[in-house]
């Protein structure tokens, strides 16, 4: 059926799904003892609780997520290799704060950096890494920079690769959090391989992850921790139990036993409280739109990626997805071209959006298919 608005015709295309996510009411979540916190879906990017998430904090050690975002996207794009060895420079040899102990004129590869950032939170690590993608930690922190808007950080601001302290150096849980799932997103075979590991033995040195929940629950499989004088204990954890993955970020408590103490309890209660549906599949058409002065009339269209939502319990069947698309549609379409949207509502209250993309291409239509269409529309 068609609607008028804001002067455009758009379809409204009632998809009869009856699944969907819900803002968690935080009278459900018992007390967080932290200065800041959030629980995410990350497969949807759902905050499903929150308290202070975007109050601009130090980040700590936190930072790391980033370096290693960036240290994974050069490995993918082929800029650097695991087997690659890196020189140590004397600024990241001298590097204060936790260390995995590399040393000048000792040879090491990208591989046991990336283990020593984030299994021992190295901050030499982190400081060979910046240098040997950007040339130096000062341009590596632009880079930091360009990556968080791109990612969408909207409150954050790196100075350096490691997370010493700065005043110009700063972020959220809500941004940390979507830092975190973009990690995890992007990046899934690197996560399974470092995220997970417990212990690393470097330069004669061993060192325990400083992630407690990687000892007390067998579904955290990650993130990192984080600790200054200013910023306090902070955490940002993951699990997964089934094919339902959760993420909570901690921020300023008051102990590392706190920290995976909050932590832990955050992700219960979000497996408690909630579960994940999937919404639709990339490769299956959510509906099919009108296109005019095309060779073909209807287009099919679906989503980018699987699409998933964390719904309340006994909630599922109050929700309801539609496929939203401003019209008129005109050819050509490239496959992949976002074409409209998808809007998911519970008791006609909205809840989430999602891009619905062209699943093929539409050519124009020949001269008198354009002529014909455009005297329809004018009529329309």
């Amino acid at each position: 059926m068609s609607l008028l608005l804001n002067g455009f015709l758009s379809v409204l295309l009632v998809l009869g799904l009856h699944i969907g996510p819900s803002q968690a009411n935080t009278s459900t979540i018992p007390a967080i003892a932290a200065r800041a916190w959030i629980l995410v879906d990350p497969a949807s990017g759902q905050a499903l609780a929150a308290e202070k998430a975007d109050e601009q904090v130090e980040p700590a050690s936190l930072t790391k997520l980033m370096t290693a975002y960036i240290v994974f996207a050069a490995l993918r794009d082929r800029g650097l290799t695991l087997s690659q060895v890196v020189p140590v420079s004397e600024k990241a040899w001298r590097a204060g704060g936790s260390k995995m102990f590399i040393e000048l004129r000792k040879p090491v590869t990208v591989d046991e950096l990336i283990t020593g950032m984030i299994v021992q939170s190295g901050n030499d690590a982190c400081i060979a890494l910046a240098e040997v993608i950007a040339g130096t930690e000062e341009n590596f922190a632009q880079l930091m920079n360009r990556e968080a808007q791109r990612l969408g950080m909207k409150n954050s601001s790196f100075t350096n690769a490691s997370g010493l302290p700065d005043s110009k150096h700063f972020s959220t849980a809500r941004d940390l959090a979507l830092l975190a799932s973009a990690l995890i997103r992007d990046f899934p075979q690197e996560y399974e391989k470092y995220y997970r590991i417990k212990e690393y033995r470097y330069n004669n040195i061993t060192q325990r992850n400083r992630n407690r929940l990687l000892w007390l629950d067998p579904n955290v499989d990650g993130v990192k921790t984080g600790h200054t004088e200013n910023a306090g204990y902070c955490l940002i954890a993951s699990a997964k139990r089934g094919q339902r993955r959760l993420l909570s970020v901690v921020l300023g408590t008051s102990s590392d036993s706190v920290r995976a103490q909050e932590a832990q309890k955050l992700l219960n209660v979000g497996f408690q409280q909630w579960d994940t549906v999937r919404l639709y599949e990339k490769s299956k058409p959510v509906g099919r739109l009108e296109i005019w002065k095309g060779a073909s009339r209807q287009l099919p269209t679906g989503v980018a990626q699987d699409l998933s939502l964390s719904v309340p319990k006994g909630q599922a069947e109050r929700v309801r997805a539609e496929l939203v698309s401003q019209q008129p549609l005109v050819a050509p379409i490239a496959a992949g071209q976002r074409v409209g949207t998808i809007r998911v509502t519970l008791d006609e209250k909205p809840l989430a959006e999602f891009p619905a993309i062209a699943m093929e291409s539409v050519a124009a239509a020949g001269m008198f298919g354009r002529a014909w269409d455009s005297m329809r529309l004018w009529f329309k």
